[in-house]
This record gives structure tokens, C-alpha cells and sequence, in this order.
């Protein structure tokens, strides 16, 4: 089959586009001909993110994927082959991909392969974010930090589904106007900080429960100065590449402020199957009715993976960027 596999150096990602053998679907697992597969930043920067676990000789890259079953292995009872499927998958960007069935969820009928593609790892991390995470309840405030991308996305769709009240962040006013079309209540246009006046301003001093933190270290700061008594922070994002930065150790204290990370490269596989049940359960209808649709910013062919990847980092896209299967 055909895949692409990826390369991580200290300074860049290059691709390769490889003929291997079909995988044979092992106990708890599925093999799915894929339709459609999600790009997400992470694989593709250089130095730190998913890139920085996966040094030296290239792998098959792609981590979510929506198909069609072609084969299950031992155990596998919910699926069968011809069912539709989607979720966190492997070598995604390959003509066939396995999805442990911990990580497998049936890809709705309203949705296109390539919105399947789109509402996977995104959706989940929001979730992860927004519902275990920092607990968002309706009502509460919630800011965006970074809203233009997959998870940012995401984040404001989830976030108003649960009946809070969105800020979100972005340099673009067009990607906030689109942004304001899916809901949200306020769009600052600000890049890299600067919204604190504004945020403060329309919480009328309250500041927000919930962050999500999108951007990285270089606003770490100002969201924390912007956060409400017993807020929760979020931090899932660093796409100004700032890994470092200053905490007011007594901001923290006196507000009871509440600081979390979300990234799944340290969680078993029982934990995130867990996610994805909570998911299934709290997100997925909403989904599935139409209520939420993905938000797919482009669609590629299977051969433009490297113009896909151009595209990701030139960081012009709302959504996700989808490739389509071969």
C-alpha cells in the first residue's frame, strides 16, 4: 500500500511517500481503508510536539482517520467489515490504517468522509479539555487562546454547546468574523497578547473560568491576569514555539487558580479509550444530529500531503486540514 512517512530533524519535518506491505489487524483492532485523514500540527514541528518523540528514521505518519472497515481482529465485536469508522487511527496517512478499538467510534451518516476525518482528535482534545479537564459548566466564561486552528475550532463549538458564554483570540479578523458565524461572543484580534483590557472589560472585571491556551508561553502571562477566582487553565498549545514562561506564583495562589496540561503522549490506552466513551457519550449526538459540524478549512489529494503540510504552517487555515484517501 501506499503511505507517507515522516521524518523529524532538530530544525524541520520532510515526507516520503513509501510502497509497504498491508498490516494485519492484531487482537483489538481494526484495519479501515481510508477515506479521509486529519493533519494536526503536532506531527509536523520540528524539535518539540509529537515530532520530538519520533527522532531518526522516518514513520508512517498520520494519527486520525475516518474509512471503511476491511478487516477486524480477535475481539472485535462492534465493528465489521463495510461499517463506517473514525477516530484515532494509525499510519493514517496510508492507503489502509488500524485503529485500536479503545480509539474506534462509528463516523456518523450526516457526515462527509472528510468531516469524519475532521472531528476526531480536535473534538476530543477540546473535550478533554472542556468537560474532565476544566469542568465548564453553562453560564462561565471561556477564552480561546489561538481560535483559528483545529482545536481552537473546536474549543468554541464545545464550548457553546455547553452554554458558555466564548472569547476567542486571533490575528485574523476574517477568522473571527468566521468564528463569530459558529457562535462565538466575542473575537479579540490579537495575536500575541494584548486582550487583557478588553477581556476584563466585557466580564465585567469577573475575567474568565475557563482557558484554553492555544498559542503557548508568549500569553501564558496575560491569561493568567485574566482569570476569574478558581479558573482553570488548559494548556494544549505552543505554535509561537515559547516553552518557557513566568507564572504569578501568587496570582495562582491568591485566585486558587487551577493549571492543567492536555496531551495524550503519556496517557495509556485504557485512559484515552475513556475519553473517547465520555465523547461518545456527551459530544457525539450533538454531532451526529447536525447540531455541531466539523469545520474543514481544505480538502487535499493523497499526493499533496506536502502542499498540505505548506499550507498547515503558513498557519492560514480555520479548521482542519483534511487529505483525502488514495
Amino acid at each position: 500500500m501506499k503511505s507517507w512517512f515522516i521524518a523529524s530533524g532538530k530544525d524541520n519535518t520532510t515526507l516520503e511517500l513509501r510502497d509497504v506491505p498491508v498490516p494485519e489487524p492484531k487482537a483489538g483492532e481494526l484495519l479501515a481503508r481510508v477515506k479521509a485523514a486529519g493533519l494536526n500540527r503536532g506531527e509536523f514541528i520540528a524539535g518539540h510536539g509529537l515530532a520530538a518523540s519520533m527522532p531518526g528514521a522516518p514513520k508512517a505518519g498520520g494519527i486520525e482517520a475516518a474509512g471503511e472497515v476491511v478487516k477486524v481482529g480477535e475481539g472485535v465485536q462492534a465493528f465489521k467489515p463495510g461499517d463506517r469508522v473514525m477516530g484515532r487511527a494509525f499510519h493514517a496517512y496510508s492507503e489502509f490504517a488500524m485503529f485500536r478499538i479503545g480509539d474506534a467510534m462509528a463516523a456518523p451518516a450526516k457526515l462527509s468522509w472528510e468531516e469524519a476525518a475532521g472531528a476526531s482528535i480536535a473534538y476530543l482534545t477540546a473535550y478533554d479539555m472542556l468537560w474532565p479537564g476544566g469542568q465548564l459548566r453553562a453560564g462561565e466564561w471561556l477564552l480561546v487562546a489561538g481560535a483559528s486552528a483545529g482545536v481552537g475550532v473546536a474549543s468554541v463549538q464545545l464550548g457553546k454547546l455547553l452554554g458558555a458564554q466564548v472569547i476567542g483570540t486571533s490575528g485574523s479578523a476574517e477568522k473571527l468574523k468566521k468564528l463569530g458565524a459558529l457562535g462565538m461572543d466575542l473575537g479579540l484580534q490579537n495575536r500575541n497578547g494584548g486582550f487583557e483590557k478588553a477581556i476584563l472589560q466585557a466580564t465585567a472585571g469577573k475575567g474568565v473560568d475557563v482557558v484554553v491556551n492555544n498559542v503557548g508561553g508568549s500569553v501564558l502571562a496575560e491569561c493568567l491576569r485574566v482569570m476569574a477566582y478558581q479558573g482553570r487553565l488548559a494548556m494544549v498549545g505552543y505554535v509561537d514555539g515559547v516553552l518557557r514562561a513566568d507564572i504569578d506564583i501568587q496570582a495562582l495562589h491568591s485566585k486558587r487558580l487551577r493549571l492543567y496540561g492536555v496531551s495524550n503522549k503519556m496517557r495509556s490506552a485504557a485512559e484515552i479509550a475513556e475519553g473517547v466513551r465520555g465523547f461518545e457519550r456527551d459530544v457525539l449526538p450533538a454531532i451526529a444530529s447536525g447540531q455541531i459540524r466539523p469545520v474543514i478549512d481544505k480538502v487535499f489529494a493523497f499526493s499533496e500531503l506536502p502542499q498540505a503540510k505548506a499550507h498547515m504552517e503558513a498557519n492560514a487555515h480555520l479548521g482542519k486540514i483534511v487529505l483525502r484517501g488514495v
